[in-house]
């Protein structure tokens, strides 16, 4: 047991983590004269070591993902799902939602392909929840930062907010809420084209290029907040704000959490560095779950395709869904850690 708990080790600090990177950015930047122990070169070594490590993870799980989604296009995705009734049918297209794009806004087109195509609603509401919130490159780079346990059960509550605001939408019977161009949109079959197994590593390919290009302003963004958080401000003020002593810290969170815009790449350096000065792990999670599901421009983008009573009840559920997540987690939190 102990050896596998050592291979494991290995896997999640030196592979995943890539803890020697870190080492060999700081053996360096002190060989070019860099105190990586204050605050510019620790700030330095921090950016460089995560923006390289989410970049080499990031490029690798695109292809590997974008390989497993070539099997399952827009078509086949509303075909397997069609086939479910009920709650399974939720938990299906939460569960496709992991190998489907990185962000809200490119979520929202196949959403509403879905829901022209037919399927209930509910259901294509846990897919819209489900997508950009958990996929499984999120679950290899959490790992990779905050270990198997977190990055397990993080996953698993992401999908359970997906199906249960799925649920509670189909229950309400919003149908009519929908705009119309996409309730009366014409409903085509189209079988997907078989393809070869080099067209599906040329498709993953062009996949990491043109999804990296679109994510990395947000990996540099989202890093350079992470190294200043780590590195220029006080963890007594973190605590003081996100942290056990503050009651709503899991509220500010998540609103703090809305305005932005980013994938689960750009957030996780600002999620690491909060964890690191002191927040919480629940209000971090909450944060993290708040910018990739309700950030506005999505819901400007969804504002597009539903009514606003639907659009209110999307958010309102999507928030409450997280709030609790967020004070569980943190209630439970020596659980996780």
């Amino acid at each position: 047991m102990k050896i596998l708990q050592a291979v494991w080790m290995f896997i999640q600090d030196q592979i995943l983590g890539m803890k020697w990177l870190n080492a060999a950015i700081g053996n360096l930047l002190s060989a070019f004269g860099m105190d990586v122990t204050e605050r510019i070169g620790g700030s330095l070594q921090f950016f460089i070591y995560d923006v390289i490590k989410i970049t080499i993870l990031l490029c690798l799980l695109i292809f590997i993902i974008s390989f497993i989604q070539s099997y399952f296009p827009p078509e086949r995705s509303k075909k397997i799902m069609g086939r479910f009734h009920g709650i399974w049918a939720n938990i299906i297209a939460a569960l496709l939602g992991t190998v489907t794009p990185f962000c809200s806004c490119s979520s929202i087109p196949l959403f509403i392909g879905f829901t022209s195509a037919g399927l209930p609603l509910g259901v294509t509401f846990s897919f819209l929840i489900s997508s950009p919130m958990v996929d499984l490159g999120s679950l290899i780079l959490l790992m990779s930062i905050f270990g198997a346990k977190i990055a397990i059960v993080y996953v698993t509550v992401g999908l359970a907010v997906a199906v249960i605001g799925g649920t509670l939408i189909e229950k309400m019977h919003m149908e009519t809420y929908v705009e119309d161009f996409i309730r009366n949109a014409s409903r085509v079959d189209i079988e997907s084209p078989d393809l070869t197994k080099q067209e599906r590593m040329v498709y993953a390919k062009d996949q990491v290029v043109s999804t990296f290009r679109k994510v990395l302003p947000y990996i540099l963004i989202g890093v350079g907040i992470g190294a200043v958080i780590h590195n220029w401000i006080p963890e007594s003020w973190i605590e003081a704000v996100l942290g056990s002593s503050n009651p709503f810290g899991v509220v500010l969170a998540v609103l703090s959490g809305i305005p932005m815009y980013a994938d689960i790449f750009g957030t996780i350096p600002v999620a690491e560095a909060l964890l690191y000065k002191g927040a919480q792990l629940g209000t971090v999670l909450a944060f993290m779950m708040a910018v990739t599901t309700l950030s506005l421009p999505s819901i400007i983008m969804l504002r597009k395709a539903v009514k606003p009573k639907l659009l209110g009840l999307f958010i309102a559920i999507c928030t409450a869904g997280i709030i609790i997540v967020g004070y569980l987690f943190n209630i439970f939190q020596f659980l996780f850690i």
